[in-house]
């Protein structure tokens, strides 16, 4: 094993004494993660919405929320969302069962709940706040969230990606000012996914209580890129 072991370094030392520029040879990196980030108002909206009934027969909680749901749909339509902007999210039958006392579940099943919730994306965003009153006034009592979004968001996550690509710039420069050494080119950019933002939510004590179109306030989106880029270093001139 020793034997083995000094013929090797042996080969070693022969390559580094028929290359002796080996190690100069091999190329300086830096690498650097840049973020970017910008802003645009949201131009649509996704709603949730749906009706809960209740009946002591399973078939007649159902007919009435099938009623009820109707009216919704029929509300949404006047109000130009397409049928492809509405999409069944949830529908769920189940028993009531008889509460004892002290709240505790009882065997005996007193009613059904029926419960058909509806994904809907409104386009016409000025229209938003009439369309949540006009969803309550039709029967709906199950508006479990809100959330704006960007129909077309390429543009502004365009400009996000070219401020991350400035952002990594400045930093490698930052650094190899530092060390006393100068950017040279780009060898690797690679992206990472783009932060979304997160849904904002409506509670269903707003939704009972509108009397009048829902003021609704739709701020910003902000959309944030990140990259990473592998640069090239030289010495400075």
């Amino acid at each position: 094993m020793r034997h083995f072991s000094l013929k090797l370094a042996t080969i070693v030392a022969a390559a580094l004494v028929a290359r002796p520029g080996l190690a100069e040879n091999i190329e300086r990196t830096i690498s650097v993660v840049g973020e970017g980030t910008a802003t645009a108002p949201p131009d649509m909206a996704t709603i949730h919405t749906g009706v809960v009934t209740q009946a002591a027969q399973a078939n007649e909680a159902l007919a009435a929320n099938n009623a009820a749901l109707r009216k919704i749909l029929d509300v949404l339509q006047d109000h130009g969302v397409a049928s492809k902007d509405i999409q069944t999210s949830n529908f769920n039958v189940q028993p009531e069962y008889k509460r004892g006392p002290r709240g505790e579940q009882q065997p005996e099943i007193i009613g059904y709940r029926v419960t058909n919730q509806v994904r809907v994306q409104v386009r016409n965003l000025p229209s938003l706040g009439k369309v949540l009153d006009s969803l309550v006034s039709a029967g709906s009592n199950q508006i479990s969230g809100i959330s704006f979004g960007i129909d077309n968001p390429q543009g502004v996550l365009n400009q996000a990606r070219n401020r991350a690509v400035a952002d990594a710039r400045s930093r490698a420069e930052l650094y190899a000012h530092a060390a006393g050494v100068r950017v040279g080119k780009v060898l690797v950019i690679s992206e990472q996914a783009a932060q979304v933002p997160r849904p904002q939510f409506l509670g269903r004590a707003m939704a009972f209580e509108a009397a009048s179109a829902v003021p609704v306030a739709t701020g910003e989106q902000e959309v944030r890129a990140t990259i990473n880029i592998v640069y090239a270093l030289a010495d400075r001139e």
